[in-house]
């Protein structure tokens, strides 16, 4: 799985065109963070700038983004309609897969440390990411906006990073809100009717806030408390705000739901809320619609409550839980739903050399047969145990979609799962030890002219060594794991694709002894001796395993075909 994080800074500027691009270009400077969006607002004079990359290198690309809005927006004299306080006013970081809020909020927390030593610039941490829980409410920390910063300097509004002085620089920059937290999620749900005030009525049911409470009936007066505040009846889920409108272009109401923490009301579960709050008004739901950008997990959790509802395998492609969770959600109601436009894993996908396994099974062979000596036998050994699990993983599909067993669905739905995993572990290693072979050559064309070169190229050499003998024993590994499940199939398995284990048992150990050649291979440059006997160690004992192992499934196979 790729490790991701998003961010999505907004800047006090959106008037001004090559102020705000000048700005939204520092992202890319960073290796591997790709800017997907750039959306500028000129009544409220700010930019909501979103992009995405791994957790090592997303900081780098948002403290150069905060150093360049210093340099160009002078706070003494912005204007606009939404609250601000600094040139960056929030610069939030969001996991998208991979990366859990502990590790946005490590990023958040050393992100605003820079900030505050490299940049002179003060602010605070929200959200999850907040040091004192009032400031996880970004309202708190916003508090008297730009206008009220002379608060840096008392106890109460002391920053948690940057200087505490309300002085020239600050009064130009302004403060930062620096936090982590959860996907914000702008959801439409489309009904049945054009009445945008049996929309709202659906909407207050399930929205947290839900609706004020009323002495009498609609429209009577509303109950107040001891306080003298309006009474109000909690709706049925928490973390949604939401409302009921008209839309004219469709001509239909919808219900307009923000979805403030999907962790805790996710996508689907908002859905069939919607579609049993409108059944009881006879009302009925035709489908919905996501706005904006969204991680994969949005669809594929979706996916997944759908298939348990329906007890079937969770054990499949994600392309096919996508399929799945359209169709559930019905967003291709209104207009056609493309995934790999919308979704920000399929967005970021390496748009130069095409994956090896995005190839097609001839394009792939005649690439191998080829005069490159890349993809060779590493790859071919990841590729082997990849189909070696896929088919292990189709076994453990259709026992759970067998007649009869459906009171084991649960049980084969949970190995599908696993080989799931390990077949998309084992494809990305497709390529990995191509790059790996690569790195090899690229390091033994370094110069060596000089002594101080020639130390440099046999560290770049012993350094990329040692990954390409690394990258097969992760096949080795994961492969001997995956015959694991070939074995459970076999014994366990539906006994009508008992050579469909077998075929995937042989496909594994091919994956498994063609790993560790290629290891092998290598260890021979290896300098570091040490970790050589280690690899040969584990190598002979994964060896000697998988043999027994695959001995084991095909005397299984056997049995069953001799009756």
């Amino acid at each position: 799985m790729q490790r991701l994080v998003e961010c999505v800074p907004n800047i006090s500027e959106g008037r001004n065109k090559a102020v705000i691009d000048a700005v939204a270009q520092v992202v890319e400077t960073v290796e591997g963070v790709r800017l997907l969006d750039v959306d500028p607002g000129k009544s409220t004079n700010r930019t909501v700038i979103t992009f995405v990359g791994p957790p090592e290198q997303i900081g780098e690309a948002a403290v150069r983004l905060i150093k360049k809005a210093a340099e160009l927006i002078d706070m003494r004299k912005h204007r606009g309609e939404h609250p601000r306080m600094g040139a960056t006013d929030v610069c939030p970081f969001v996991p998208v897969s991979g990366v859990t809020m502990e590790e946005c909020s490590a990023i958040a927390h050393e992100v605003g440390k820079r900030v505050g030593e490299e940049l002179g610039i003060p602010g605070y941490f929200y959200e999850s990411a907040a040091k004192v829980s009032t400031r996880r409410n970004l309202a708190y920390c916003r508090k008297g906006q730009y206008e009220g910063l002379a608060k840096l300097e008392s106890a109460d509004g002391a920053p948690d990073f940057g200087p505490a002085v309300w002085n020239e620089q600050t009064q130009r920059t302004g403060a930062t809100a620096i936090g982590a937290r959860d996907f914000l999620i702008a959801y439409n749900i489309n009904l049945n009717t054009t009445s945008s005030r049996r929309a709202n009525a659906i909407a207050f049911d399930i929205r947290e806030s839900g609706r004020v409470k009323r002495v009498g009936g609609p429209g009577s007066e509303v109950a107040k408390d001891a306080q003298g505040d309006p009474v109000r009846i909690p709706g049925s889920l928490k973390a949604v705000k939401g409302i009921g409108w008209y839309i004219e272009e469709y001509g239909i109401a919808q219900l307009s739901l923000n979805l403030t923490n999907i962790q805790i009301t996710p996508v689907h579960i908002a859905f069939d809320e919607a579609c049993s709050r409108a059944l009881a008004r006879g009302i009925r739901v035709t489908g919905s619609e996501l706005v904006g950008l969204l991680p994969l997990r949005v669809l594929t959790d979706a996916a997944d409550y759908f298939l348990k509802k329906q007890q079937r395998s969770l054990g499949i492609p994600d392309a096919e839980k996508v399929k799945i969770a359209v169709k559930s959600l019905g967003l291709d109601d209104l207009a056609p739903f493309d995934a790999n436009k919308r979704v920000i894993e399929y967005l970021i996908a390496d748009a130069g050399q095409t994956p090896l396994l995005d190839l097609t099974l001839g394009a792939f062979a005649e690439e191998t047969a080829s005069e490159s000596p890349a993809p060779g036998g590493g790859s071919v050994a990841a590729y082997s145990a990849t189909m070696g699990i896929a088919l292990a993983t189709m076994v453990a599909n259709l026992s759970a979609h067998k007649r009869g067993w459906d009171d084991r669905w649960q049980e084969f739905s949970e190995v599908a799962e696993k080989g799931i995993k390990l077949q998309q572990q084992l494809a990305v290693l497709v390529d990995a030890d191509t790059a790996a072979f690569n790195a090899i050559m690229e390091a033994y064309g370094m110069p060596k002219n000089t002594e101080s070169q020639k130390a440099d190229r046999n560290e770049a050499i012993q350094s990329a060594t040692k990954n390409a003998i690394e990258v097969p024993m992760q096949v080795a590994r994961l492969a001997a794991e995956s015959m694991e499940i070939a074995h459970q199939m076999a014994l366990t398995g539906n006994p009508n694709s008992i050579t469909d284990a077998g075929v995937g048992a042989m496909a594994i150990r091919t994956g498994v002894k063609g790993a560790i050649l290629n290891a092998r291979v290598n260890i021979q440059d290896l300098q570091d001796e040490a970790y050589s006997t280690q690899v040969q160690k584990e190598c002979a004992e994964l060896t000697s395993s998988i043999d027994a192992a695959e001995a084991e499934i095909l005397q299984r196979v056997d049995d069953v075909l001799n009756g």
